[in-house]
């Protein structure tokens, strides 16, 4: 009697035991779960970044190759610029909303209908100068000419972009300013072309995601030739969530590369 008592302890302690170590596997493999997670968001940050240098590197063998940057591609064009031969850009779906023209670049990789894509697969977008500061351009600006070989050889290097913004936050900006001098990334007459990845969550952008929605000029913001760069943020932070991750072009880098391939002036 004793003896099976006994063994009814040992079974009774060896499945408390059991459920510990259930219990335990369990918090382990669900830490496993969050560690892989994060590494794969991580990886994703970081290979979209990749593409993005790669795209901004792609852009500029064009305009070398070619004596101008490219159009964006439209929504409609399946990754061609628009129109396919440069000069006065296709706007179809509305300024500054364009795609980097990955087919006409030959880039990699793409989705099934030839538009360059990020990590989640999302289509990187592209915008160039349409507009130029006009004591700096001394021959005719039409085509625009940072898309037309033409006009950009006549003007030459002095011409500078006056359209493309870069704001740490849509806080106070305007469709010519970033408002607040704190809250400018780059100056005005700066940046000749950007590319960015509108990150993970796009999809899922609320009203409150302001600074995603400059970016994709959504609402009050169609039409700005501004965009929001800056560090991740999550939900609740000002501005919003935010996962968009950028590279853009200097018109001096641009003019840089353009002159010691003997482009330029």
């Amino acid at each position: 009697m004793s003896m099976s008592c006994a063994r009814l302890r040992s079974a009774g302690f060896s499945l408390i035991e059991m459920a510990l170590v259930l219990a335990i596997v369990g918090f382990v493999l669900g830490g496993m779960m969050l560690t892989l997670s994060a590494q794969v968001t991580q990886h994703n940050i970081d290979e979209t970044q990749n593409r993005l240098k790669q795209a901004r590197d792609a852009l500029l063998g064009f305009a070398i190759a070619n004596g101008r940057l490219p159009c964006p591609a439209t929504a409609t064009s399946n990754g061609v610029e628009s129109p396919a031969n440069g000069g006065t850009c296709t706007n179809v779906s509305g300024i500054y909303t364009g795609y980097l023209p990955a087919v006409t670049l030959g880039f990699q990789p793409v989705d099934s209908s030839g538009y360059a894509v990020d990590a989640w697969n999302n289509r990187i977008r592209y915008a160039v100068a349409q507009t130029t500061l006009a004591s700096t351009c001394t021959a005719s600006t039409s085509p625009p000419p940072f898309t037309s070989a033409t006009t950009l050889k006549a003007n030459g290097v002095s011409c500078q972009p006056s359209d493309l913004l870069v704001c740490e936050s849509a806080s106070g900006i305007s469709a010519t300013s970033c408002g607040a001098a704190s809250n400018a990334v780059t100056n005005q007459d700066t940046v000749v072309a950007v590319v960015f990845s509108t990150g993970k969550d796009y999809t899922a952008m609320t009203s409150g995601n302001t600074d995603e929605q400059v970016n994709l000029k959504s609402g009050a913001y169609a039409g700005y030739p501004v965009f929001i760069s800056h560090p991740p943020a999550p939900t609740g932070a000002s501005g919003g969530e935010f996962d968009d991750q950028f590279e853009w072009i200097p018109i001096g880098l641009l003019y840089g590369r353009m002159t010691a391939a003997g482009v330029l002036p």
